[in-house]
């Protein structure tokens, strides 16, 4: 694992313990050049997505940007970066059953119903803009169907 400080090849790992509900494993390294330490990821990645964009265009499945996103949604919510993590997570494993491919709605979706589950306030943030209402009637409706679903 080459070091993100000084791009030495060799490090050492000082200790290995699960992560993310043992989807992962994390490793703490030490740098055999600089000495520096840090933290690197393990994970099983069932296949190599790709998102069919709304247009057709396709690009590689990036988790970090899913998680950007949910993030931005929960922002100023009492949700930790642990749950955040976790629904990312969730939904990707969730994809990477669905083939090679996977509609850029689908995601959407799967954002959707975790967010929906998660906080209303970060479900309605994030449908806002992913269902694109075009005026503040189509949001209060919108908003209002949260509000009966919950009682």
């Amino acid at each position: 694992m080459r070091c993100p400080f000084c791009t030495h090849e060799q490090s050492q790992v000082k200790d290995s313990r699960p992560s993310e509900d043992g989807a992962a494993i994390r490793r703490r390294r030490q740098c055999e050049g600089c000495g520096a330490r840090f933290t690197t990821f393990e994970r099983v990645q069932l296949r190599d997505l790709t998102v069919v964009k709304k247009d057709g265009k396709r690009e590689p499945f990036e988790q970090p940007k899913l998680q950007a996103s949910i993030r931005h949604a929960c922002r100023k919510r009492n949700i930790s970066e642990g749950q955040i993590e976790r629904l990312a997570h969730s939904i990707q494993r969730q994809l990477e059953t669905q083939g090679d491919e996977v509609n850029a709605d689908l995601i959407g979706e799967a954002v959707m119903d975790g967010l929906k589950a998660l906080d209303s306030v970060a479900y309605i943030r994030f449908a806002s803009v992913y269902r694109d209402f075009k005026e503040a009637g189509d949001f209060a409706d919108f908003a209002e169907s949260v509000d009966e679903g919950d009682e």
